[in-house]
């Protein structure tokens, strides 16, 4: 499942919400270079040079932990810069999602499938 978000300069990014196959299954920091997610980039990268040292099985859990969260953590960053999800839609996708936006906030009004002006 996936998500469009948009930021004030009309700039959309597409998302995937749930689990990243692509950071279980490939280096945990590929999708944090193809986003041009640098912090994100050198935290995971770090971690997967620290996993080669220290053992094949401390990769494999990272992988596992990074799969289940990093798509969380990057739409998250997203909407603290600024970004919004694209339709009321998006929202609830996100909102059905634990942990993905606070309960408190809201992009739209429940009738309408514009941006609340803030």
């Amino acid at each position: 499942m996936h998500v469009i978000l948009v930021n004030k300069d009309g700039k959309s990014l597409k998302r995937k919400v749930g689990f990243s196959w692509t950071t279980f299954f490939f280096f945990f920091f590929f999708p944090a270079l193809f986003r041009k997610d640098w912090t994100w980039f050198g935290i995971l990268l770090a971690l997967k040079i620290l996993s080669v040292i220290i053992g094949y099985a401390s990769g494999i859990v990272l992988s596992i932990i990074f799969g289940l969260t990093y798509n969380k953590l990057n739409i998250q960053q997203l909407l603290k810069k600024g970004y919004k999800p694209k339709t009321l839609d998006m929202e609830n996708i996100l909102r059905k999602k634990k942990g993905y936006i606070d309960s408190n906030k809201t992009f739209f009004e429940s009738n309408e499938n514009d941006f609340l002006h803030q």
